[in-house]
């Protein structure tokens, strides 16, 4: 198969396959003797893995590993567990991040009067978040008291 034909089967971009590819995530392709990649099925089914895992917010070097667990046979599910777990670990510290983003930006959002003068403090605020004391004041995940 083609680089096209494979992008189509799998749903990965073609630009894609090929960055997967300088990055070995997947192995180089064969080549014709015209130059073109060629694919096999299970480059197609590899493929479908990594979009699988990259939709689940998996990095690339993790879906390197999760690549390597799902190739061994051997492999201990323990460590396919112990990947996962880190990744929630992960996932939460981004939602406490965002929370605390967000809890910056309403409280910015509701001094602001949103009328026609120039004074803005949501400008103020992103030029100079301790002048204003946001970092203390709103940078706490919801529900947080401070």
């Amino acid at each position: 198969m083609n680089i096209g034909t494979v992008a189509q089967r799998s749903g990965v971009p073609a630009k894609t396959i090929r960055y997967y590819e300088s990055v070995g995530l997947i192995p180089s392709a064969g080549r014709t003797a015209a130059g073109y990649r060629v694919y096999g099925e299970r480059d197609v089914a590899t493929l479908r893995f990594i979009q699988s895992a990259r939709s689940l917010g998996f990095s690339v070097k993790e879906v390197g590993a999760l690549l390597t667990l799902w190739n061994d046979r051997g492999r201990a599910s323990a460590d396919v567990r112990a990947l996962a777990l880190q990744h929630i670990a992960d996932i939460d510290a981004k939602i406490t991040e965002l929370r605390s983003m967000r809890g910056t930006l309403q409280h910015l959002v509701d001094h602001c009067a949103g009328d026609g003068r120039p004074d803005c403090p949501i400008l103020d605020g992103i030029a100079d978040p301790a002048r204003l004391g946001i970092a203390a004041a709103c940078c706490r995940p919801e529900g947080e008291a401070g």
